[in-house]
């Protein structure tokens, strides 16, 4: 019995042991009273506590935490103090290993106004320096301005304006409907209508990805395809991040196209205790084919069953299209505009 007693005793020692070598091995240094780690798939409910009300209950993160664990190229960094997580960033590298896309960055409401972002992303940059040393350019997106000092360190590369509207999934047939007659009765220049919008598969969109002179032809802000907020050059080896995406591509063109557009599959969000969320962005400058796109990708969103429950829609475009697409969502009283004209910046600074 003692011998028993004795092995069992041994045993839990030892998980014991393993389990705290196995935190201390993801330790990874500490900074002004933090102590930083690398995330793992069980802290995952800390990272909830600390993200409520984040992006007024828009926040992927809930949805794209353990896809996270696992992405290539992705580092997730937690920051603690007394053990207690306050802080989160994700660095995702890109650009065949010369820039890093930050993500994510988080903070705990009682430790906000005391630095603690400042901390850990220099701590984050530093790390990810360390790790792969070919990095040259730090790249963000944020939805506000973040101000003269912080732009004094980045290079604001463009500004993309966001048409927001939502409503119940029910409401979305009719809505569609909707556009789709004003797209019949007010004609169109080009001739072009949302059935010509063609999809782009994999092979037509390396090509169309690819071409040197795609930038200049869509005018691709700040010179990337920003997909659900992560800027990506158009270049090789981002073919497969965006590949992994599992993204609906339209076009006016399979060739030299002038107008390019895709939208994010819809994932689940906390807002209203719980919605779909689905992100479109628009590249190009055409007024008549910025419409088009939009009902092909609602349409075709329908059609797979992805519009679920209460839904929000987030469209991101040059700024000047806005009050297009705007003027033509109007009239509809099951899906309305979810908040004002707000936009997207996209920054870069060397690292």
């Amino acid at each position: 019995m003692y011998k028993g007693t004795r092995t069992l005793m041994c045993r839990v020692l030892l998980g014991n042991f393993k389990s705290n070598v196995a935190m201390e091995s993801s330790c990874l240094g500490n900074s002004e009273g933090l102590t930083f780690w690398l995330a793992q798939p069980r802290n995952y409910d800390d990272v909830m506590s600390i993200s409520e009300d984040i992006y007024d209950g828009n926040d992927y993160l809930p949805h794209r935490y353990h896809d996270w664990m696992e992405e290539p190229g992705r580092t997730v960094i937690l920051a603690r103090r007394e053990g207690k997580l306050v802080a989160l960033e994700s660095c995702l590298v890109v650009d065949e290993g010369t820039a890093v896309v930050v993500e994510g960055l988080r903070v705990c409401p009682s430790e906000r106004g005391r630095g603690v972002a400042g901390t850990v992303q220099r701590f984050a940059d530093s790390y990810i320096r360390q790790l792969h040393p070919t990095i040259k350019t730090k790249r963000m997106t944020r939805a506000d301005d973040p101000g003269a000092e912080k732009l004094a360190k980045f290079t604001l590369l463009a500004r993309r304006a966001i048409l927001s509207l939502f409503g119940k999934a029910e409401s979305f047939d009719s809505f569609i409907s909707h556009l789709k007659n004003k797209l019949h009765s007010t004609g169109r220049t080009t001739g072009v209508s949302a059935i010509e919008m063609v999809p782009l598969e994999k092979k037509q969109l390396r090509s169309v990805l690819l071409d040197p002179n795609l930038p200049a032809r869509i005018q691709l802000p700040g010179g990337a395809i920003i997909q659900d907020w992560q800027p990506l050059r158009p270049m090789e080896g981002n073919l497969e991040i965006l590949g992994r995406r599992d993204l609906a591509w339209l076009a006016d063109s399979q060739e030299a196209p002038v107008f390019l557009s895709f939208y994010t599959p819809p994932y689940p969000v906390p807002y209203n205790g719980g919605s779909v969320r689905m992100n479109i962005d628009m590249f190009g400058t055409d007024q008549d084919l910025v419409q088009c796109a939009l009902v092909g990708h609602l349409e075709r969103a329908r059609a797979k069953g992805e519009l679920k429950g209460t839904v929000i829609v987030h469209v991101y475009m040059v700024q000047s299209l806005w009050e297009t697409l705007h003027t033509f969502c109007e009239g509809h009283t099951g899906v309305v505009r979810y908040r004002d004209y707000w936009e997207q910046l996209f920054l870069e600074r060397e690292m």
